[in-house]
C-alpha cells in the first residue's frame, strides 16, 4: 500500500514538473517572438560587434557572482549551525535554486529543491530550513529597502522614466513589502498568524476556491514553526545576520551594476551609473512577484520602455539581448549544467554507499 502511494505521489510530481517545464518553454517562446519580431538583425549584429570583450567578460563574471554570493551566505550561516556542507556544495545549492526558481511560476520551486539536496548531504532539515528562510527574508527585505529608498529620494526621475510602468513598480514594491511584513508577523506572533491563516484557508475552502486538505494544514504548521526557528537564529546571531544583510546588498547591487557595465561596454555617454542601476533595480522590483517563470516577457517589454532614453539609437535592443541574456538565460544554462552534474554526483555517491565492501584475502 505504501509503495503504491509513493508511486502515485511520484507520478504527480513528475506530471507537475512536465507542466511547469512546458509552461516555461511556451512563455520563453512567446518572449523571444516578442523581442525579435520586426528587428533588423543585421544592424543588431553590427551593434553587438562594438561591445567591448572586456565588458562582456566582466558582465558574465558579475552574473555568476550574483548566484554564487547566495551560496557563500548559505555556507556562512550553515557553518554557524555546524552544517556539513562545504563552500562548493553551498554554491551548488544556490545554482540549483536559481534554476528551479527560474522555471517555476513566482520562483516557488527553488527553495524546496535546495532543501532536498541539503538534507541529502546530511544537513539537519530544521537547520537547513532556518538558513534558507533567513536568506530569503533578508533577500526580500533588502529589495524592499532599495525600492523604498528609490521611491523616497528619486521619485520624480523614477516616475519620468517608468511612465506607464510606474503603477507596476508600486505594485511590485507593495507585494514585496507585504510578504516581508507577513514573514515578520509569522516570526513575532506565530500563534496569531496560525489562527489567521487557518481562518483564511477555511474561508477559501468554504467558497470552493481550495479543496479541503489535512496535508495543507500540516504544511501551514510546519511553515510557521520553521520561521520560529529562524527568529531564534536571528536573535542569537545578530552580528552574522548584519553581515548577511550587508553582503546581500552587495549581491543585489551587482546585478544592477551589470547593466552599467554593458552601457560602458558600448562606449555610450550621457547617463550616470546611479541612474542606470536604479532603473534596473526598478525593473526587478516591478516584476519580482509576478507569477511568470523568470518574469519572462514583461521584463523585456518593460526594459525596452524604461531604457529607451538610456541606450540611445541602435543600442537599445542589443543591450536588452546582452543584459537579459546574461543575467537570466546564461545563468539559467549554467544552473542547468550544475543540476545535471549534481544529479549524477548524488546518484554515483548513493551507488557507492550501497555497494558491498570488497573483501581482501
Amino acid at each position: 500500500m505504501e509503495v503504491s502511494q509513493n508511486r502515485v505521489k511520484g507520478t504527480a510530481v513528475d506530471r507537475k514538473r512536465v507542466l511547469e517545464g512546458s509552461f516555461f518553454l511556451v512563455v520563453m517562446a512567446l518572449s523571444f517572438y516578442t523581442i525579435f519580431r520586426g528587428q533588423d538583425m543585421g544592424r543588431i549584429r553590427h551593434a553587438l560587434g562594438r561591445l567591448s570583450p572586456f565588458a562582456l567578460c566582466a558582465a558574465l563574471g558579475v552574473a555568476l557572482f550574483f548566484v554564487s554570493a547566495e551560496g557563500i551566505m548559505l555556507f556562512y550561516l550553515l557553518r554557524s549551525l555546524n552544517g556539513r556542507s562545504c563552500l562548493g556544495r553551498c554554491i551548488c545549492y544556490s545554482f540549483i535554486g536559481f534554476f528551479y526558481s527560474g522555471i517555476t511560476p513566482s520562483a516557488t520551486g527553488g527553495q524546496p529543491m535546495q532543501l532536498y539536496y541539503m538534507s541529502k548531504d546530511r544537513n539537519s532539515l530544521s537547520e537547513s530550513s532556518v538558513v534558507l528562510m533567513t536568506v530569503a527574508l533578508i533577500y526580500k527585505l533588502v529589495l524592499v529597502v532599495i525600492g523604498i529608498g528609490t521611491l523616497a529620494f528619486w521619485h520624480k526621475p523614477l516616475r519620468g522614466y517608468l511612465e506607464e510602468f510606474y503603477p507596476l513598480f508600486l505594485l511590485g514594491l507593495a507585494l514585496n513589502a507585504i510578504l516581508v511584513a507577513l514573514l515578520l508577523a509569522v516570526m513575532l506572533a506565530p500563534k496569531s498568524m496560525k489562527r489567521i491563516i487557518f481562518w483564511a484557508e477555511k474561508q477559501l475552502v468554504r467558497i470552493r476556491v481550495l479543496k479541503k486538505s489535512e496535508t495543507r494544514q500540516e504544511k501551514i504548521v510546519q511553515f510557521v514553526d520553521g520561521y520560529q526557528g529562524a527568529v531564534r537564529f536571528l536573535l542569537g546571531h545578530k552580528g552574522k545576520v548584519l553581515a548577511v544583510c550587508l553582503f546581500t546588498f552587495v549581491q543585489r547591487a551587482s546585478v544592477f551594476v551589470l547593466t552599467w557595465i554593458i552601457y560602458c561596454g558600448f562606449s555610450l555617454e550621457g547617463a550616470d551609473a546611479l541612474t542606470v542601476m536604479l532603473l534596473q533595480a526598478s525593473v526587478y522590483i516591478a516584476v519580482d512577484m509576478l507569477p511568470v517563470p523568470g518574469a519572462q516577457g514583461i521584463t523585456e517589454v518593460m526594459y525596452r520602455s524604461v531604457f529607451g532614453g538610456i541606450f540611445t539609437g541602435e543600442y537599445l535592443m542589443p543591450s536588452l539581448y546582452v543584459t537579459r541574456g546574461i543575467n537570466f538565460y546564461f545563468v539559467l544554462l549554467v544552473s542547468l549544467g550544475v543540476v545535471v552534474v549534481n544529479s549524477l554526483y548524488v546518484r554515483h555517491r548513493n551507488k557507492r554507499k550501497q555497494s558491498p565492501p570488497v573483501s581482501t584475502p
